[in-house]
């Protein structure tokens, strides 16, 4: 009996692990949605995005970046593990790719006329565990 448990368990902790792999594999693919309608693009209804444009709703709405910020960033960016994709006057997308599954976050900036707008979002899944919004934030102390 105890051994049909554990085998049951195994089995269990297995297809999960392999669900896991293989939503990391699939979130590799793909790119940041870049700008739309001129601003960053507005969240899904999952909780895995935060975005600082007007058009956030209160449970995905993080505050812009100064714009003093917009120079800072890419050493930002790199510092803190990730991967610029996509640079130029007004825009940058970058990557950060978690360590185990390899989970790929977009994290995307505006420049604006008096601030820098940031979208960070998951690309599978549907909750972080607030890992976009508090890497928003650790950003945000890295350039002030």
């Amino acid at each position: 009996m105890l051994a049909s448990i554990l085998i049951g368990l195994l089995i269990i902790v297995s297809l999960i692990g392999a669900g896991l792999f293989y939503l990391g594999q699939k979130s590799q693919d793909g790119d940041a949605p870049g700008i739309v309608d001129g601003t960053l693009a507005v969240c899904p209804g999952s909780p895995n995005c935060v975005v600082s444009e007007a058009h956030a709703d209160d449970d995905h709405r993080v505050a812009p970046l100064p714009l003093a910020a917009w120079e800072k960033l890419p050493n930002a960016i790199g510092d803190a593990g990730g991967t610029i994709t996509q640079i130029n006057e007004s825009y940058i997308a970058s990557t950060f790719t978690s360590s185990v599954f390899k989970f790929v976050d977009d994290v995307e900036f505006r420049k604006a006329d008096t601030e820098v707008h940031v979208r960070s979002a998951s690309r599978v899944g549907y909750s972080d565990r607030g890992v976009n919004r508090e890497r928003v934030e650790a950003l945000r102390a890295a350039v002030q």
